[in-house]
């Protein structure tokens, strides 16, 4: 059965042929909300930049009948292709690396896209983990994350579940939770 989500493209029609600059999945009207609730991101401004020219953004569907996995999987996909602005390439997608994924005396090779495609998946961890927390407003332990999301790590034989506290505390940094501490049990809690 086919499922109602999409991906998309903005185009630039100001280059020939006109160039993306912006990937995204959405239903409905989503690919078109962009150019009537233009907003200030980079997205945003060259959406500004293109209609005080007196051009329209070009908006196409690439692919329809997806799921929201298939959608999710296919943006990704597209947005590592093509890369985004802060990583050498052409897309405004505000896809934001959290620090680097290199050491400076290390010799590892981070292949094209790879840091988009991470930080997608870190988006969707951390608005889960947010769903969780609002649906339990009295708080949530790693263990609730780890365990109600099927995060648990076995490696090694071991349960240590770090992606349900890095992800956690990344939320916290960011000022989405906080901690609360309840006779030595850590529960974290929405702001």
């Amino acid at each position: 059965m086919d499922g109602p989500f999409y991906v998309y493209a903005l185009k630039d029609p100001r280059t020939s042929p006109a160039k993306p600059f912006y990937i995204g999945k959405g239903t409905g009207v989503r690919a078109w909300e962009h150019v009537t609730n233009v907003d200030n991101t980079r997205k945003g401004k060259r959406i500004k930049e293109i209609l005080q020219v007196g051009h329209k953004v070009i908006t196409i569907k690439l692919v329809e009948g997806l799921t929201e996995l298939q959608a999710l999987k296919l943006e990704a996909e597209l947005i590592s292709s093509f890369g985004t602005e802060d990583a050498g390439g052409v897309l405004t997608n505000s896809v934001i690396p959290r620090g680097s994924l290199t050491r400076a005396d290390s010799d590892i090779v981070i292949p094209l896209g790879c840091k988009e495609k991470a930080q997608i998946g870190l988006t969707m961890l951390k608005e889960a983990v947010l769903e969780l927390a609002l649906a339990n407003p009295k708080g949530i332990l790693n263990s609730d994350v780890a365990k109600g999301l099927a995060l648990q790590s076995d490696y090694l034989g071991g349960s240590k579940d770090y992606l349900s506290w890095s992800v956690l505390g990344l939320l916290m940094r960011e000022g989405r939770m906080q901690r609360v501490d309840h006779s030595r049990r850590h529960i974290s809690m929405i702001t």
